[in-house]
């Protein structure tokens, strides 16, 4: 199998470059061209093309994305370049070379307004243009059909780039006090669990034509960490648990409502999504947060 991958540099596409290697021969892909990968920039649709014509992948695992929720309020002709137009070329491409696709969205293509975790039947009204634009690349790549499969996941944080335990375990380290949302609810994600269950996903196509299997299964998939917490839960947990290895200027923890602490895009106040669809699907069973939490601040995840 001829995997392309997107997003080499990103949480999620750091992970699937180990994940996917016994799956078959991984070409990554970047915006510029590197030792590391091809140039494929996702906000210039003739880069899209060409290398996608060039490659002729099997698959294409679309992990690259316009992540900042805030500045897209400010950037969003690029926001939607990335997250809106080229996941609706990278599907029609895909399906004319008969390759299948792994895209992945996002949580905050719903409105926050539920009390219970949202399913994939549930209809999306995004609040921000980070949440617009991946809901619209979602759209794109179901209008083109073909073989594909869009997982959304939520809270996504690793050890790697810019994620909130990365930002609370610096300023642990720099400040006495710190103030964190408690009115916004969701699941954190282990970049590394979402990695694992699309290979998972994968692993099963390998004794069938995968196009067909995905193909056979195409549609929108909730992937994320069981369970629930705030912001400031997570950030809470995230301390509890480092402080067994190390130590911290900080002092203090408070909780705030998001009303004191102003941000340029609107978050949903609860986007915690169900997994049930994925399970019934693939098998495929998700550890809870606060499990996968525990396993990345260890010293033996952080040396791997």
């Amino acid at each position: 199998m001829k995997i392309l991958l997107t997003g080499i540099t990103g949480q999620v596409g750091w992970e699937l470059q180990q994940t996917l290697m016994p799956l078959g021969k991984v070409i990554s892909t970047g915006r510029s061209i590197s030792q590391r990968a091809l140039q494929m920039d996702l906000a210039q649709p003739d880069t899209i093309r060409r290398t996608l014509r060039e490659v002729k992948p099997t698959l294409i695992v679309n992990a690259a994305a316009y992540t900042s929720v805030d500045k897209a309020e400010l950037d969003s002709d690029t926001a939607m370049a990335v997250n809106g137009i080229a996941p609706g070329i990278i599907a029609e491409e895909a399906k004319s070379l008969g390759a299948a696709v792994i895209h992945y969205s996002t949580d905050y293509v719903f409105d926050g307004k539920k009390s219970t975790a949202y399913t994939e039947q549930d209809l999306p009204n995004p609040q921000n243009v980070y949440g617009k634009t991946k809901l619209i690349g979602e759209q794109a790549i179901e209008a083109v059909g073909g073989s594909y499969s869009i997982l959304r996941t939520s809270w996504v944080y690793s050890r790697h780039r810019n994620n909130f335990l990365l930002t609370i375990l610096r300023l642990a380290q720099e400040r006495e006090e710190l103030r964190v949302v408690n009115d916004q609810v969701g699941s954190p994600t282990w970049s590394r669990l979402i990695a694992e269950a699309t290979a998972q996903i994968l692993f099963q196509a390998t004794k069938q034509n995968l196009y067909d299997f995905l193909a056979h299964k195409s549609g929108i998939y909730h992937l994320s960490a069981t369970g629930q917490v705030s912001w400031y839960g997570f950030a809470k947990a995230i301390l509890e648990q480092e402080r067994k290895f190390n130590t911290f200027k900080l002092q203090r923890l408070v909780a705030i409502a998001s009303e004191q602490y102003s941000t340029p895009a609107k978050r949903p106040t609860y986007s915690v999504l169900n997994n049930q669809k994925l399970s019934d699907t693939f098998g495929i069973v998700l550890p809870n947060w606060q499990r996968t939490l525990q396993l990345l601040l260890t010293p033996e995840a952080i040396a791997s």
